[in-house]
């Protein structure tokens, strides 16, 4: 190991990683600086690379701290080092891009110092690109929902997967929510394979209703679990296994066994107490790539359950990262829209702004009521405010006035 004023230069499986501005604080309540940050994926590296190695990757960079938004890489930068491998994946937009492939706990560094916090693999390998060979069950809570029936709402995800001869990996999103990953055999293509999660999602919601949704719709979901199957449409990644999230606290998606999902609390799974947690007790996703399986079971279910409600068509601008509306379709809840912000601050500005000139209603909304939605850019999010007056009674509804704030992600791009 070599140091230099702005940069330490570290030896990792035969390969030299520079790691620039090494002692750059990037979570200040942790106090874990960048260097801190490529260590702690170099010792998670076993788990880390059984979720994302061997995968093309969007790189999510943060340039400009955890408190502004990302930026949306998908082409591998031309000077990348010989130890990163490439793929070239075709969208449906009908563009391209040669994106990273990570190979090794040298990979994991180097995606770090790019300032990448969280690892956004595709479920594909880099040598079958059409056939994915992850299912991923992701499980969004709305507003006013606690941990218990995300809990509910797993096990019930565990119990139909079971029932079609696949296993789900349960792990913490490192937010709010929960994923189930679920090794398949890549036989399927992603239309065959989203079918499938959309036929489990419709399945939970049948044996749980109330408690879970598969409702596209944000403003239908009501105080619901969300089980988004459009996570695995071609163009969608997720934070994989190990990945550090942009909270205060450093909060890591930990892989769980199931006999720990009751009782986890995501809050504490942190940098700190997942390092001190794999070397204890090791990865338990470790036999996760012997559990391939087949999606002949909820395919067939698919056709037993029939034609699901259409979702939007990607427009291109304003695609929304929950899996809402493009503005294609009206919807039958009563909405007003508040704001559309470039950061999630300035949405929740606006949203304050909103509330005090109308504090007579703001007690009638339910948390499920208030839509703040993170939406696709051309390469990062921005903010729309909604407000559902499901709750207020119709002669006390206020009407869709001016936004309080009118951000357009689209000006100057054409």
């Amino acid at each position: 190991m070599s140091a230099a004023r702005d940069a330490e230069v570290l030896e990792v499986d035969g390969h030299e990683v520079r790691v620039s501005h090494p002692d750059k604080v990037v979570f200040p309540e942790p106090g874990l600086t960048k260097l801190g940050l490529v260590r702690y994926y170099l010792a998670v590296a076993e788990g880390a690379l059984r979720g994302a190695g061997g995968r093309p990757m969007v790189l999510k960079r943060f340039v400009k701290g955890i408190d502004k938004e990302a930026f949306f890489q998908k082409r591998v930068p031309e000077n990348h080092p010989g130890f990163i491998d490439t793929a070239t994946l075709e969208y449906a937009s009908g563009t391209s891009a040669e994106e990273a492939v990570i190979r090794d706990a040298a990979g994991l560094a180097w995606i770090v110092n790019l300032g990448c916090i969280d690892l956004n693999p595709h479920p594909v390998r880099a040598e079958d690109l059409d056939h994915p060979d992850e299912l991923r069950v992701d499980l969004d809570p709305m507003p006013g929902v606690d941990w218990s029936q995300i809990v509910d709402v797993a096990m019930i995800a565990r119990d139909v997967l079971t029932d079609h001869g696949l296993v789900g990996w349960p792990k913490t999103s490192g937010s709010r929510g929960m994923h189930l990953l679920v090794r398949i055999e890549p036989r399927w293509s992603y239309p065959e394979v989203r079918l499938a999660a959309e036929s489990l999602a419709r399945e939970v919601e049948r044996r749980a209703p109330g408690l879970a949704t598969a409702r596209w719709w944000k403003e239908e979901r009501g105080e619901s679990v969300f089980v988004d199957f459009n996570q695995n449409a071609k163009d969608r990644t997720v934070a994989s296994a190990y990945s550090i999230r942009p909270l205060p606290d450093a909060r890591v998606s930990t892989p769980l066994d199931w006999s720990e999902v009751r009782g986890c609390r995501p809050e504490e799974l942190t940098v700190a107490s997942v390092l001190r947690r794999f070397a204890e007790q090791g990865d338990p996703h470790a036999g996760v790539d012997d559990a391939a399986g087949s999606l002949e079971g909820l395919l067939r279910l698919a056709e037993e359950l029939g034609p699901a409600e259409k979702a939007p068509r990607a427009s291109g601008k304003g695609g929304a990262k929950g899996g809402d509306g493009d503005g294609r379709r009206q919807s039958s809840m009563p909405l007003i829209e508040v704001a559309r912000t470039e950061t999630k601050p300035e949405a929740l500005e606006a949203l304050d702004r909103w509330k005090s000139k109308h504090a007579d209603i703001v007690s009638l909304l339910s948390p499920a009521d208030v839509l703040v939605d993170g939406m696709r850019g051309s390469s990062s999010l921005w903010y729309r405010v909604r407000v559902n007056l499901q709750h207020v009674p119709e002669a006390d509804r206020p009407p869709q006035a001016e936004l309080e704030a009118d951000y357009d992600p689209w000006a100057g791009r054409g």
